[in-house]
């Protein structure tokens, strides 16, 4: 379960489409929360975990906490890249940090993070399987070796 060189992070692309556009056509808000799960879901799938897979394993990752960073609207038909990375994480709780831009500019529209517990099909909280652990801290060592202004949006 644990690929040889786990990826730092992911970069989703994904064409904006009508629906995702409020009444004034831009993005609305809660659609960057949805891009936050598409760009998790691809950036597990990268590492070897494909969502899919942990579920198999009785394995849950609910968000417990989210927060979006506003600063520019996407718009109809706009290609967005989804940067994902895991931020931390510890025996019971991850977290997922995500910039949000257009492609071909540097300056983010969002920025924003999950925060999530590790629970069973039945709700209680569980310590993250040692091998599945070990591909997340992988991800997280990696990324702290890189540029980390890039994810600095304050």
């Amino acid at each position: 379960m644990t690929p040889s060189d786990a990826a730092s992070f992911n970069v989703t692309p994904y064409r904006v489409i009508y629906g995702d556009t409020d009444k004034m056509g831009v993005v609305y808000y809660a659609n960057y929360l949805r891009w936050f799960e598409r760009g998790r879901c691809e950036f597990l799938r990268q590492l070897g975990v494909p969502y899919g897979e942990i579920e198999a394993r009785g394995i849950h990752f609910p968000v417990v906490e989210a927060n979006c960073r506003y600063a520019k609207p996407a718009r109809y038909d706009d290609l967005v890249l989804i940067e994902s990375r895991i931020e931390s994480v510890s025996r019971a709780t991850l977290i997922f940090t995500y910039r949000i831009s257009r492609e071909g500019e540097d300056t983010p529209l969002a920025s924003g993070s999950t925060k999530h517990a590790c629970i069973d099909g039945a709700g209680k909280v569980l310590r993250i399987p040692i091998d599945l652990l070990r591909t997340l801290e992988k991800a997280v060592a990696q990324e702290t070796q890189k540029d980390p202004k890039r994810w600095d949006f304050k």
